[in-house]
């Protein structure tokens, strides 16, 4: 059995890392990880014990001193290229970072390292920024390192998750390898709905929004809403899928659920007048985990208001497993001895 060695750059909290892990199996092995994020780093040591010890910032760290690696997985900054950003793409500037460069970091360390695949996911606006033009630099920088690229948009809610979240995924194989045969998974699942990630049990009081809260998201729904905006607060069906959760703004308001379980509205934090007694909750960070993908295994090491902004910045692991099964098979094809 042929052991393949990978990297985690920009890991956040293993989410990619996790759907190779459980498409490879023990073939794999993770010999290096960059997260700048700190809460982040404790999430992903809490359910990675025993990883190598996680790097930071990966634009100073020099290329020579990573391990050699056969897979290389990038979930790279996407503020640059969101839609709910300012869409600035290359030239984004954050905290002194370029965060829309940092893919030129990915594509600096494989050059020097010539790994088999290089993997990476984005939001969907990353294929139409600039009017492709970003989208083409990326494609042309790993074509001209030496690389076949791949590209495709799917939607997490056709992989086994209630959740409606556009993202789009590259994969790029070495020339030599023979990835002719390679084509995005199809849907493996699209019947899973919210009541399949609901907490079991009633949820604690502190997810109940407060009648003030809920007074002032229907008073800033309704001035967009006159202004002819869609921009506002979403209450979901539990026979619905959820909107893409994402790790700031209106996430968490866009996914409320009605939920008359709890009846126990004492309130556990200080809030503004009294929990509303009409069941609107926000989802819970377990919900979140699940509407992901992630096992309720999935350790949780950090507070709450942490927790929300790694998930939503977090990707879909069974989207990931999907595609990484199928480059599996691209590899196996290539170099017999992975089982």
């Amino acid at each position: 059995m042929i052991q393949l060695k990978s990297i985690d750059l920009f890991a956040g909290i293993g989410g990619i890392r996790l759907g190779f892990d459980q498409a490879f199996g023990d073939c794999s092995d993770t010999v290096f990880i960059s997260e700048w994020d700190e809460k982040a780093q404790q999430t992903y040591r809490a359910n990675f014990p025993g990883s190598v010890e996680i790097s930071g910032d990966i634009t100073q760290i020099d290329e020579k001193v990573i391990p050699s690696f056969d897979i290389c997985l990038a979930g790279f900054p996407c503020q640059a290229f969101s839609l709910a950003g300012a869409k600035k793409g290359f030239s984004d500037d954050y905290k002194g970072m370029s965060r829309g460069t940092l893919f030129f970091d990915v594509a600096r360390i494989c050059a020097h390292h010539k790994p088999k695949v290089i993997f990476c996911e984005n939001v969907k606006g990353l294929a139409g920024h600039d009017k492709g033009r970003t989208f083409d630099i990326i494609k042309g920088t790993l074509t001209e390192i030496g690389y076949t690229v791949h590209t495709s948009v799917l939607n997490s809610k056709d992989y086994g998750v209630p959740q409606n979240r556009e993202r789009i995924y590259i994969v790029a194989f070495r020339n030599d390898i023979d990835s002719s045969g390679f084509k995005f998974p199809l849907s493996t699942d699209s019947s899973k709905r919210i009541r399949d990630i609901i907490e079991e049990q009633p949820v604690p009081a502190k997810y109940y929004l407060s009648e003030v809260y809920v007074e002032t998201l229907r008073r800033h729904r309704a001035r967009h809403e006159a202004k002819g905006h869609g921009f506002g607060y979403e209450i979901r069906e539990w026979d619905d899928v959820a909107g893409a959760i994402v790790c700031g703004g209106m996430g968490k308001e866009r996914n409320l659920l009605i939920d008359k379980r709890q009846t126990d509205l004492t309130p556990m934090t200080k809030i503004k007048g009294k929990i509303n007694t009409e069941g609107i909750r926000k989802m819970t960070p377990r919900e979140w985990a699940r509407l992901q993908g992630y096992p309720d295994t999935f350790s949780f090491a950090v507070a709450d208001v942490h927790l929300y902004k790694q998930l939503g910045n977090s990707v879909s692991v069974p989207v990931i497993k999907a595609i990484a099964e199928i480059v599996k098979t691209v590899l196996i094809n290539h170099d017999q001895g992975i089982s």
